[in-house]
């Protein structure tokens, strides 16, 4: 299965399932406890998104969560994480059957995280961008109490500014830098990632989070990348100018969420490197995953309390995760 771009410039194909799970259920799927599962693998950053938002909010006892194992073929993801093989509520063993029981002729990306009506097996939305402000906006009346405001609404345009940006040039920058198909490409990705890198140190060498003096949504989705930077982009991407331990102001802010409940407890440091460097086999042929970078040092002290801020406004951290949800040990940060 090749990813490098064969034109030069990687360009991601974002034609996702557009339905949308809402509180007065106009597309047909109301929000309700218990009917859907979120899909998601621990490896990838755009599934990472949802189980922060997830967590963070307590949406836990209203929308079951089935987890994918780290590597995946041309054909999905598979649960192979689970016995034999399947997922234990969905019952299937690729997320591709739920995507082809709506749509048997589907021709788009199968990718997580993907949001499956239990009751029928077929696939709702996979526009993960979405599913994320809608878990704080749709999903409201079953928040747990104390759930922090991740999509305010006298925020949202300054959040949704800065995501626009991030997305472009960070979150999508490390995969138009590694999926580069000609030298041009690669370097032009390379210096707008590293650009906007030097901004947002710029930004929050005065403020302890991007938007606000609490986690928003902004937050969350520039966190996925960063925790993924000397694991994998840096190397396997390509993204070398500096590692993110070489930044100060972003390591320490990355390690400030890394370390508040419902962020680095979902980390999963095995299942990243496993999937970048096993299934991109055009980057790396042989597959071989590094055993480095050594990892405890994102439990190191921050200094990031001075600027202030309070991680969930006037709510309450998370509690702990759920037993079957912990990430197993070994595979965070120690």
């Amino acid at each position: 299965m090749a990813y490098v771009s064969t034109t030069g410039e990687f360009s991601r194909d974002q034609r996702y399932i557009a339905t949308r799970v809402t509180a007065d259920g106009r597309d047909g799927y109301p929000v309700e406890p218990g009917r859907y599962r979120l899909v998601v693998s621990r490896a990838c950053p755009w599934a990472n998104r949802a189980i922060i938002v997830r967590r963070l909010l307590g949406l836990e006892d209203v929308l079951s969560m089935g987890i994918a194992g780290p590597t995946h073929d041309e054909r999905s993801w598979t649960f192979d994480l689970d016995p034999d093989g399947r997922d234990p509520v969905l019952g299937i063993e690729r997320l591709q059957e739920a995507f082809f029981k709506r749509y048997p002729d589907y021709d788009k990306g199968i990718t997580v995280p993907a949001i499956v009506d239990v009751p029928s097996g077929k696939v709702v939305t996979n526009d993960f961008a979405q599913i994320t402000l809608d878990l704080s906006m749709e999903w409201a009346d079953h928040h747990r109490e104390g759930a922090p405001e991740l999509y305010p609404p006298e925020l949202r345009n300054d959040i949704d500014a800065i995501n626009k940006y991030v997305f472009a040039d960070v979150n999508n920058g490390v995969y138009r830098a590694g999926f580069a198909g000609s030298q041009e490409a690669y370097e032009k990705a390379y210096h707008r990632l590293f650009d906007r890198l030097d901004q947002l140190s710029g930004l929050l060498s005065a403020q302890r989070y991007l938007v606000g003096d609490t986690i928003t949504e902004a937050d969350v989705r520039l966190f996925t990348t960063l925790v993924r930077f000397d694991p994998v982009y840096h190397g396997h991407f390509k993204c070398n100018r500096s590692k993110l331990t070489e930044m100060p102001v972003l390591w320490a802010y990355a390690r400030d969420l890394f370390q508040t409940p419902g962020f680095g407890d979902t980390i999963d440091f095995v299942h990243i490197k496993r999937h970048y460097y096993e299934v991109h086999r055009d980057i790396n042929p042989t597959g071989i995953v590094p055993a480095g970078p050594e990892l405890g040092n994102w439990l190191s002290e921050h200094g990031r309390e001075k600027l202030g801020g309070r991680p969930f406004g006037d709510g309450t951290p998370p509690p702990p995760p759920k037993p079957e949800e912990v990430v197993p040990e070994g595979h965070g940060a120690s």
